[in-house]
């Protein structure tokens, strides 16, 4: 293992340890960004498997989160024990992006981007019209988790912090491996992968499950956690949009990238939904903007010392006008 292996690995530790502790060290909104952070991280390094690793710009989070989120409602509904409940959503949303996978990567570029669009909005349609099955518009109500506030608090904490621990063993897993090194030469070159011997159409298939079915269960989870769910939010591209500007922000195709990512927007946007709500969308969209042009690698990815030695430049030449 090398040092900045292992550095990446105490890193990643200490920011769970930390977001542990969060019940003992703070109130209950400290617990609620926690959970937050958690989830986001997870979903993130979820996306990373497609976005990142293999550069396709899927925007089907949403929907493996909202199936996530109505399969494990309605297993619970249906009398089934809330883990249980869980293992099915996941496994669901495990068979669904495989069968999607065969259909919807065969599409490149632009055009996976709008077939994975499109695909939240069915899904959104079709959970809107079976109001016999998942309560259509009105939305559903989930089987609260037994105990006191605090305790349900803590119980989806650790919860969402084992998804995040799981999702980064996965990508540490994949990162290190033969798929991670098929998934990274289909980013740079499919056709040039396909003739070298890569089955290209297993691997992207490989990496479509793996950042679909770990959404199942954060879904099924947060079902259980707000004890109410609908279409318009369980479905929502904005969403899923958030989910893949964390990524990029930390650093997409990098192990950890994603959580740092996660952890800056999810503070971020606490901030600006506190100070700035009517401008919360536009600020959004800024900082989309913004990574685009400016910080297309993520902050994992920056040339510190080069921006360092900048600034010390910059500021002798400062220092040497002032002598003048």
């Amino acid at each position: 293992m090398t040092v900045r292996r292992a550095f990446v690995f105490v890193l990643f530790a200490v920011w769970v340890a930390l977001l542990a502790t969060t019940p003992f060290s703070g109130d209950n909104y400290t617990v609620r960004i926690a959970i937050q952070i958690a989830m986001y991280s997870a979903l993130a390094l979820s996306w990373n498997m497609i976005g990142g690793f293999t550069g396709y710009p899927s925007f089907a989070t949403a929907a493996f989160f909202g199936l996530g989120c109505y399969i494990g409602a309605l297993s619970q509904i249906a009398g089934a024990p809330t883990v249980v409940a869980w293992i099915v959503a996941t496994a669901g949303v495990a068979l669904f992006a495989a069968a999607l996978g065969l259909i919807i990567l065969r599409l490149k570029g632009h055009y996976f981007a709008i077939g994975s669009i499109a695909i939240v909005e069915v899904l959104r349609l079709v959970i809107s019209s079976w109001s016999g099955l998942t309560g259509g518009g009105d939305g559903l109500n989930v089987p609260f988790l037994r105990g006191g506030p605090e305790f349900v608090s803590q119980l989806v904490l650790g919860v969402m912090l084992l998804i995040m621990v799981i999702a980064f063993a996965v990508t540490v897993w994949v990162d290190r491996g033969r798929l991670g090194f098929g998934l990274k030469c289909i980013n740079q070159n499919e056709d040039a992968a396909d003739m070298v011997g890569i089955d290209v159409t297993r691997y992207k298939i490989a990496a479509f499950v793996l950042s679909a079915f770990l959404c199942g269960t954060v879904g099924a989870v947060y079902a259980s956690w707000v004890g109410y769910i609908d279409p318009t939010d369980s479905f929502s591209i904005v969403f899923t949009v958030k989910v893949a500007v964390m990524t990029i922000l930390g650093g997409a195709g990098t192990v950890l990238g994603p959580v740092v990512g996660a952890a800056v927007f999810v503070v971020l946007e606490e901030y600006f939904w506190a100070n700035f709500l009517a401008w919360n969308r536009a600020i959004l969209g800024a900082i989309i903007v913004f990574l685009i042009f400016f910080l297309p690698g993520g902050i994992l990815r920056l040339d510190y010392r080069h921006l360092w030695s900048q600034a010390k430049a910059r500021h002798g030449r400062i220092g040497m006008a002032g002598g003048e």
